[in-house]
């Protein structure tokens, strides 16, 4: 589907058209909520110039960026758990066998499957730093349900659960992101707090590793596997509490801003010409996030990379082990993996917003990704260190996977339309984990040679991907371009807070 041209596209963008086409009225309360800005100061012209632009930037940095890094390293952090556990006696003690490690891993991307549309709605409903507040909160306390679970199906159970508690975390933090930071800023702000899945890594491996060896010297009365889940799971509850007290929703309700200062920073994002907000589910909103082709390229894209983020996230510990390392050093050597991760991403934010073409930077992580994949399946097995580099670079194909969650953010306007693209993104990222623990299957060890295998052919449908991603929106700001050298076009006034989406605006620049 491409962009409509010319005089039909000009007809939908004008206000007074709305009603027909499904289109904001400026009048009616179906604008976007930065409206309600404009109200509190008719009349006064809110002016922004570039040094209150960066203190503001400051402040806001320094409010939000903390707390998101932290709570989405924890994120990560609690899905890995299984991990460690897995090597420090929880298999034994559950009595899995056969496949039960990896349906253990899959159930919580069932979970998230089955509410990641949900979550969308409530997030555009309900106060979104509040929603994801509780959630947080309460995966928290089902994380440290673990410690007492006795059986399989007990574990099942609190797998499943934790999924549907997590499901709003990337796309709220998605969402957060894109209110608060315009579109060239983006991209290294999501780079930044999705980084902190790699300290997350380096720090869960540290204390996974000390917890098992202080077992192993002062024989604790609880097994370390309990031991790893009560720490991890109380740590989020903690962390929950305090992201409900200090993010507020929106700008307008930010309590460290002055009334004058929330003004300010609507209007910093203005450019983004997507707005903070809108509560109403809009039907024709939908349709189109289910009739763009960006939709369905961030969909396959996040199914191929998170085949191998499911695999790779749930078994990296007996990956390691399967080279040749011990239990407690897969614990140690995991680490440096979270390192790989880190720089990956923070150097593409920052190359992004400094030299554009976030897409194509992506890529180049994606290919070093496929590099270690080959490494893996290609080195001898007693070519433990190769193999242990090789898993190492596969960390960076992340970059992929942010580049579209950091184009879903930037790229996609209209509320109704941002949180149904981005809850598709994300069924395509469950549909992705629960298959990837498939492919390591028992009778592979220890080799897992046809999981490996499949690492790598993923690994380049992403950047067949990506590719195509790049082009389409070059393509369609050509579009935009020639229709707005019309003669007969004209903005409309405040058309960046209409609620409009990237397709009905013309002014909307896509982000590359």
């Amino acid at each position: 589907m491409e962009i409509e041209t010319d005089e039909k596209l000009m007809a939908q963008s004008a206000p007074e058209n709305s009603k027909r086409n499904g289109e904001i009225n400026p009048k009616t309360t179906d604008t976007d909520d930065a409206m309600r800005v404009l109200d509190q100061f008719a009349g006064e012209k809110i002016e922004l110039d570039i040094a209150t632009s960066k203190r503001l930037l400051r402040r806001i940095d320094l409010m939000i960026m903390p707390i998101l890094c932290v709570v989405y390293g924890l994120n990560y952090l609690d899905k890995t758990t299984l991990s460690y556990a897995s090597v420090t006696g929880l298999q034994k003690d559950l009595g899995l066998v056969g496949d039960d490690y990896q349906w253990l891993g899959s159930t919580f991307y069932f979970g998230y499957l089955a509410w990641e549309m949900p979550a969308g709605r409530l997030m555009q409903r309900l106060p979104l730093a509040k929603y994801n507040a509780f959630c947080i909160i309460m995966w928290g306390v089902v994380l440290s349900c673990f410690a007492a679970v006795k059986s399989f199906q007990g574990a099942i159970a609190l797998r499943f659960f934790l999924g549907v508690l997590e499901a709003s975390v990337t796309l709220g933090f998605a969402l957060i992101t894109s209110q608060w930071y315009t579109k060239n800023e983006q991209a290294a702000r999501i780079a930044i707090w999705v980084s902190f899945n790699g300290f997350a890594q380096i720090f869960g491996g540290l204390v996974a590793y000390g917890i098992a060896r202080g077992s192993t010297i002062h024989h604790f009365t609880l097994a370390p596997w309990k031991i790893i889940f009560l720490f991890t799971g109380l740590l989020t509850v903690v962390m929950g509490f305090t992201f409900l007290f200090l993010l507020p929703d929106s700008q307008l309700n930010a309590r460290w801003l002055s009334p004058k200062d929330r003004a300010l920073a609507v209007e910093r994002v203005r450019t983004n010409q997507q707005g903070i907000g809108n509560k109403h589910f809009k039907r024709h909103q939908f349709k189109e996030a289910l009739i763009d082709p960006a939709t369905w390229a961030f969909f396959i894209l996040a199914i191929a990379a998170d085949i191998t983020n499911g695999g790779i996230s749930n078994f990296f510990s007996q990956l390691i082990v399967s080279f040749g390392f011990t239990a407690e050093q897969s614990l140690l050597y995991g680490t440096p993996a979270g390192a790989v991760e880190v720089v990956a991403l923070i150097a593409w934010g920052l190359i992004s917003q400094r030299w554009g073409n976030r897409v194509l930077w992506s890529i180049g992580g994606v290919t070093a990704s496929l590099v270690g994949a080959v490494l893996i399946v290609a080195l001898p097995l007693d070519m433990k260190i190769g193999r242990l580099i090789g898993y190492y670079l596969t960390t960076a194909f992340v970059t992929g996977f942010i580049a579209a969650l950091s184009l879903v953010s930037s790229n996609v306007a209209g509320y109704t339309k941002k949180t149904t693209v981005g809850a598709i993104f994300l069924v395509g990222y469950c549909i992705g984990n629960i298959i990837g623990p498939q492919t390591f299957r028992p009778q592979d060890k220890p080799r897992y040679k046809s999981a490996e295998i499949t690492i790598v052919v993923m690994f380049g449908i992403c950047i067949i991907d990506l590719l195509f991603i790049y082009w389409y929106y070059r393509r369609q700001n050509a579009k935009k371009e020639a229709l707005r050298l019309w003669p007969g076009y004209h903005k409309v006034e405040n058309q960046e807070w209409l609620d409009l989406t990237d397709w009905q605006n013309p002014e909307f620049v896509y982000a590359l």
